[in-house]
Formats: structure tokens, C-alpha cells, sequence
């Protein structure tokens, strides 16, 4: 038997909140969590000053972070519910500071003649201001005047002078920071970029104005890394960025994506803002319909509201990009999104909502009155109602100084929550706790209870796993699985726990797949016998009183977890959820203040939640043998004979025909009828009724008897899924046909075959996936 030091090499689990200190705690070698703000704007932003974010600045946002009564753009006095940890004040860098100290007499930039053009005296100026300094940026015209360094410099001098009036190490951090803000074609590309240290910055940040392109600000941030200056960028609301934040063909400027650009990506973009107050950029229904928890305030979005546009889904969501990454990982030898989670609020009011209770909008006074966004308010094509509370980053640092947190945002260690303050813990490695030949007559799922007591877990933790944001080392040859531990504890102003999960991603032949898996629980639920699913916990909201009792759920969440489903020739990726019970959403509880019904086009109630930075898993060669690797086009074309459809020979093989199909990677066989008039339909999948979600992204509506578009063009099979087309290629090989679909990594997965006489045996228990 392993010494009682090693008897899991990851540890298995009991958690004291003992080990959670206050923010003035000093060093500790298990960490701390520190909650704080990666994104928030003041009346320096010219947007936010035009929306009538005129009186507060860098200034009354670290007050208001640390405590103190600000004033809101309307007047009315706010103050946070808890005061945070540390900030980073993230006004836009285009133009910053300009349109308030054009309108702030006595300073040296209202004497200057281009101040005039800058006036904000009636509700007309506020529209010309803001079209005139927009299209310079997009027509790539600075104002000249406005970004010499005698303004944009002095400013950003200021901005990090605040922000080391501010900084209290062992108390409150305070980093000198600010948002690239490019918007191209109304798609959201914004990044914040924080600094460690601010007596090591330019002397002015790169912004949009200098380049649109990211690429660009990544080069820029190599070269001041290599002047001293240590730095990183935070991508921010992906999902509205119309599908272009997570690329997988080409890059901004158009160039093919190689393993440099996944590098100078990984190198400078540590982080994702995965929840602000314009929505989540988690997941989407539509790219994880097994996920009875992915529709959580999804907005359906693009900023401006461009007619007759909406956004593209793929492309646009985390765990999508998760998955992508290690699709590409696979295939190219690169990932290019490895990166860890944080959350944001992106308010434009200086002072932040966090909590339900709490929300008072975020764009001054397009959205600052109680009435007004309950009367169902439209603010740049966006109803109000369909905003929520800002997200909250997590950091594990030793202590609360820049050094140390800023470190944890470099390792990953991060963790980001809804708004309440759940902790959230989670780390990786080998089971050891028996040796290997006991390891079958175990539960994978029930390892090492002892270590439940065990109050030093966590320093074991550091010692022999990984934590969030890390990669688990080549896997032992006498060990079968992975295990985790995942702890969590309840913010203790907010809802209970309701459960935690372990949310997988795993690649095989350039198809990348998840599932959720309900690792830990309140309660005395059972999971269903087939799906595995826990139940719902219920719920205690009073939607009419929008109340609720903390009478469900659970104070603190604790286990060890192993993949049953582990393939160790398969990339892979985990990281873990932690949702509360329900609670009443903050639109539920402004109806009850007005004495009105809560509106229909949101949910009444919500599961707050915390999602925990990946582990990620990667293969050595000698693992990766056991996947077994499937054809590729390549391969293909190197057969004798073989020859791709052309568009006569695809409408011959399948318009108005039934064709069974099967996806040799995870060996599913289904059905899809296509008709004369260019619509598609799954009608069956191993011999069942295809259930929704069961073939993923792939299949887009294709199943349940709700047909999809395709059409035959250049010689491809054309689909789209969430507004992105995808194409086909169809390959003859004497009297078998291939098909290899456009975003899986050149491999050739799909065969047609024979219809089969007997659908009894044919369950794979796999997803099902179609190209067509």
C-alpha cells in the first residue's frame, strides 16, 4: 500500500472554510480567494459619458468597490453589497477621458478649439458626439488632437495614478488597466488589458484607434513584455461577437491559422470573461442541448442592433472554444484556447450591480430607472429586461497584492461566479489511494472517503495535483482514470447549493463532443437510472412575493470524482459548475416593487452559479495509439479510383431519396430523408427516435421532425448550424461513398451504408453525427 502521503497523487476531499481568510489575510501557501472586477467603466469612457455618466470617475469606482456611497448617472445614491477585493478600472482606451474634460471648464483640454465639437448642451449633441468619435475609429481617422500624449497620455497618467492611490497591498489591489475596444462590423472583439506591475507601463495603451485587429494589440503586448512591462489580456463577451472570437480557419486579417498564431494567442490571452451583464458566453442551447442548465441568461444580441442581422453561434461560446481547441490540438499539433475563466459586469455607471436584489442597470440613463426598464425600454435595439448582474472573478492567490493575483491570472487559477460569492475549488491528478489491482473492485465514483476528514487537503492539493487551469501530467501506466476534487460553499448573503458538475470535452477524428456529469448533490435525489441525470431540487420562490427560503440545498458541496467514461487516447478537457437553488430574478423583483406582473420574455427565477477554470488532458504518443484514427481525406484520396461528386452526381445520390449513414468515429448509423424541395430530416438514429441534442451541433435541427434547409453547390452537401454554413464533400471509392464535412480537421467520418434490416442491436450509445 502507498504511504498515507501518497495515497492519491490528486487527494480526495473535505474542505474547511477554516482555509477561506479575509481579504487583509497574510501569505498562505493554500490561497485565498479574492473576489473582484475585471471590467467596469466611469465617465471616462466617452460612451459612458454621453449616456450620462458625467459626475464619477476612476476615482468614485474604487470607492465604490471598497465600500463607500457613490452617486448613480441619475442621481440616487449606490453602494455594493460587499465590498471587493481588488479592481481594475477598464475604461475604454479610444479617446478616453476626452468628451469629459471637453465639458469640464477650467481644464486644458476645454480650452483647446477642438473642445467645441465635444459640447454635450442638448440630447442632440449626445447622438452627434458619439456617431462623429465612432466612425473616426472606424474609418481609421483619429482626431488627432485627442490622441496626442499631451491628452491621451496625461490622461493615462492620471488613470494609474488613481489606481496607486488606491492600491492598499494586504487590503485592497488596485491595477492600472483598461479596454481595447474594437468593434468591427457591430461584432464584439473587446479585450481588457490589465498590467502587474503600474510603475512598469506605456506611456500610452494600444487601442482600437491603432489597430482593429488582435493580432496586432498581441504584438504590441510582446513587445512590452520584452521592455518589462508584464501584462495580459481578458477577451471579453464572446458571445456577441458574432462567431468571430474563437476562429478556427483564419485569423482577423484574413491569414491562415498556424500553430504562431495559436502561441502569441495562448501567450497574451490568458482569460475569458465567461458572464457580464450583457448575457453569458458559456454555452448556447443550440450548441449544448443536453445541457438542461445551458439557457441562463442568453442574449441573442450584436451590438447596435444592425438590421436585419443576428448573431452567429458558433464561434462565439467557451465551451465551444474548449472544445475547438482541442479538436485542433489533435489534428494541427496546437490549441490555441487554453485559457481560464473570469467574470465582469462591463457597467457603465462606475458603481456595479451585483446581486438580484441589488440591479440597477448599467448604461446611466438609458437604463438607470426602475420604471423605465420594467416598462420594457429598448437602448440601442436591446430590451433592458434581458440585462442581468454582473459576473465576479475569483482568484486564488497566496495574498491580496498586484504580484500575487496577478500571478493567479497568469496560472489561471481563476474562477468566476454569477455575482453571489460561491468558492469554488477544483483540482486534478491519479488516483493512488489503493494499489492498482484493488482499483476494480472499487467505485470509481466513491474513492479515498478518509480524505473527506482530512482539514489539509488543499496543501496536499498544491503538493500532488493540478489545480484549475492546469494540464494533468502523462497519465501512470498502472492508473485507469483521472479524479478530481471539487469543493464549494455557499455565498452566505445568497441562495443554497443545489448541486455540483463536472462538465467534460473530449475530440476523436476531428469531432469534438461533452457531456455533464452531476457529481455531488443536496438532498436524497437519485439520478435517473438511464440519462443519469440528478432531478431538479424544487423550488421555494414566491414569484408574487418574489421571495424565497433557504430551506433546500446545501451549505458546502464536497467529493472526489473519476471519469467513468475515460479514454486515455483521447485530448480532453474538465472543469466544474456550481449552481445555487432557485431564486427570484431581479426583473421578478422590480415587478413586485411596482406592483405588476414579472415580464414573460424572461425567467421569473434563477440559478446562480460558478464555473471553475479547465484541467486539461493531453495524450502522450504512446496513449494516443489506443484511439485507433480514423480515415482522413487525405488517406482517401490516395485510394485508386477515387473521385468527389460533383453537383449532378450529389443531387442523383440523395435529392429526393432516403439515405442510412454512419459516422465511423463514434459508429452511430441513422437516417436522413431529403427532399426535392432542399429540406432535410433525421429520422432515426441507432434504431430510436432521435431525442434533441443527441447529435450535437452537427445535425441543427435536423431531428424530431423539424426539417432543415440544405442545397448542393460547388460540389458540396450545404448546411448552416447557428448562422454558419458548413459544406460537405462527398468521395466515390468504387461502390462506397464518403463524406467529410468542412470543420472536422480533414477526416473523411461519414459512410453511406445499405439500409439495415435489423435496428434492434444497433445502439452505440455514442451521439449520432450527420454532414448532412
Amino acid at each position: 500500500m502507498k504511504s498515507s502521503n501518497h495515497r492519491i497523487a490528486l487527494l480526495a476531499f473535505a474542505a474547511s472554510t477554516a482555509l477561506i481568510l479575509p481579504a487583509f489575510a497574510q501569505t498562505t501557501p493554500e490561497r485565498n480567494a479574492y473576489f473582484g472586477e475585471t471590467h467596469v467603466h466611469t465617465g471616462w469612457s466617452f460612451d459612458a459619458y454621453i449616456f450620462g455618466n458625467t459626475k464619477t470617475g476612476p476615482e468614485e469606482a474604487y470607492k465604490y468597490a471598497t465600500g463607500q456611497i457613490i452617486q448613480h448617472p441619475m442621481g440616487y445614491p449606490i453602494k455594493i453589497t460587499t465590498p471587493l477585493d481588488w479592481m481594475g478600472v477598464t475604461d475604454h482606451s479610444e479617446y478616453v477621458g476626452t468628451v469629459k474634460l471637453a465639458n469640464t471648464p477650467g481644464s486644458a483640454l476645454s480650452k483647446l478649439p477642438i473642445a467645441e465639437k465635444l459640447k454635450v448642451r442638448t440630447p442632440a449633441d449626445i447622438q452627434r458626439i458619439y456617431l462623429w468619435l465612432g466612425y473616426t475609429i472606424v474609418d481609421k481617422k483619429p482626431i488627432k488632437e485627442l490622441i496626442s500624449p499631451e491628452v491621451a497620455g496625461n490622461i493615462w497618467k492620471e488613470n494609474n495614478a488613481i489606481a496607486d492611490r488606491f492600491n492598499k497591498p494586504g487590503k485592497f489591489t488596485a491595477f492600472c488597466s483598461y479596454e481595447w475596444t474594437s468593434t468591427p462590423d457591430n461584432r464584439n472583439m473587446h479585450r481588457n488589458v490589465f498590467f502587474k506591475d503600474c510603475a512598469k507601463v506605456p506611456e500610452l495603451p494600444f487601442s482600437a484607434i491603432d489597430s482593429s485587429a488582435p493580432e496586432d494589440l498581441w504584438d504590441w503586448m510582446d513587445v512590452q513584455r520584452k521592455a518589462g512591462s508584464e501584462l495580459l489580456a481578458i477577451s471579453h463577451n464572446a458571445n456577441l461577437s458574432d462567431g468571430i472570437m474563437f476562429p478556427t480557419e483564419v485569423d482577423f486579417k484574413g491569414r491562415p491559422i498556424d500553430k504562431a498564431w495559436a502561441e502569441s494567442r495562448e501567450r497574451n490571452e490568458k482569460l475569458s470573461e465567461i458572464k457580464q451583464i450583457k448575457g453569458q458566453s458559456e454555452t448556447h442551447p443550440t450548441l449544448s442541448p443536453n445541457d438542461e442548465f445551458a439557457n441562463f441568461e442568453v442574449l441573442t444580441y450584436l451590438l447596435g442592433d444592425p438590421a436585419g442581422r443576428f448573431p452567429t453561434i458558433p464561434g462565439s461560446y467557451i465551451r465551444d472554444a474548449y472544445k475547438t481547441g482541442i479538436a485542433m490540438q489533435d489534428t494541427r499539433g496546437y490549441n490555441p484556447y487554453k485559457f481560464g475563466i473570469v467574470g465582469g459586469s462591463d457597467s457603465h455607471n462606475t458603481g456595479v450591480p451585483y446581486r438580484q436584489e441589488n440591479f440597477y442597470g448599467g448604461h446611466a440613463r438609458n437604463d438607470g430607472d426602475e420604471k423605465q426598464r420594467m416598462s420594457g425600454h429598448v437602448f440601442a435595439g436591446l430590451d433592458v429586461r434581458l440585462e442581468n448582474p454582473a459576473g465576479l472573478t475569483g482568484l486564488w492567490a497566496e495574498e491580496n497584492t498586484r504580484a500575487s493575483l496577478f500571478n493567479a491570472m497568469q496560472r489561471k487559477e481563476t474562477f468566476a461566479t454569477s455575482g453571489p460569492r460561491i468558492q469554488l475549488r477544483f483540482f486534478g491528478g491519479w488516483d493512488y489511494s489503493q494499489d492498482a489491482k484493488d482499483v476494480k473492485n472499487r467505485e470509481v465514483w466513491n474513492i479515498v472517503p478518509d480524505w473527506l476528514k482530512d482539514r489539509l487537503w488543499v496543501r496536499t492539493a498544491y503538493a500532488q495535483g493540478v489545480p484549475m487551469g492546469g494540464d494533468l501530467p502523462s497519465m501512470p501506466a498502472d492508473k485507469k482514470a483521472p479524479s478530481f476534487a471539487v469543493w464549494a460553499v455557499k455565498d452566505p448573503t445568497s441562495g443554497n447549493l443545489d448541486r455540483i458538475q463536472i462538465v467534460k470535452g473530449w475530440t476523436k477524428d476531428g469531432q469534438s463532443f461533452e457531456k455533464v456529469f452531476d457529481v455531488v448533490w443536496a438532498g436524497k435525489r437519485t439520478p435517473d437510472p438511464v440519462t443519469g441525470k440528478v432531478p431538479p431540487i424544487g423550488s421555494t420562490v414566491n414569484i408574487h412575493e418574489a421571495s424565497y427560503k433557504n430551506t433546500i440545498g446545501a451549505v458546502e458541496l464536497k467529493t472526489v470524482w473519476s471519469d467513468p467514461e475515460f479514454d486515455p487516447g483521447l485530448n480532453a478537457f474538465y472543469y466544474a459548475r456550481a449552481l445555487e437553488i432557485p431564486t427570484p430574478r431581479w426583473t421578478t423583483i422590480q415587478a413586485k416593487n411596482l406592483g405588476i406582473n414579472p415580464p414573460e420574455i424572461v425567467s421569473a427565477t434563477v440559478q446562480e452559479r460558478a464555473w471553475a477554470s479547465p484541467i486539461w488532458y493531453t495524450p502522450t504518443e504512446q496513449a494516443r495509439v489506443t484511439a485507433k484514427p480514423g480515415m482522413t481525406v487525405a488517406s482517401l484520396q490516395q485510394q485508386p479510383g477515387v473521385t468527389a461528386l460533383n453537383d449532378d452526381q450529389l443531387k442523383d445520390l440523395i435529392v429526393g431519396k432516403s439515405t442510412w449513414i454512419r459516422n465511423n468515429a463514434t459508429g452511430s448509423v441513422f437516417q436522413v430523408i431529403w427532399s426535392t424541395a432542399g429540406r432535410r430530416l433525421i429520422t432515426n438514429v441507432d434504431g430510436t427516435l432521435p431525442q434533441p441534442g443527441q447529435v450535437g451541433d452537427v445535425m441543427h435541427s435536423g431531428e424530431l421532425g423539424s426539417p432543415s434547409s440544405y442545397s448542393i453547390k460547388d460540389g458540396k452537401i450545404v448546411t448552416a448550424f447557428g448562422n454558419l454554413p458548413y459544406e460537405v464533400t462527398v468521395y466515390k471509392v468504387g461502390d462506397k461513398y464518403f463524406g467529410a464535412r468542412s470543420n472536422e480537421y480533414g477526416y473523411a467520418n461519414y459512410e453511406v451504408v445499405p439500409a439495415p434490416i435489423n435496428l434492434e442491436n444497433l445502439s452505440s450509445g455514442q451521439a449520432a453525427r450527420s454532414p448532412f
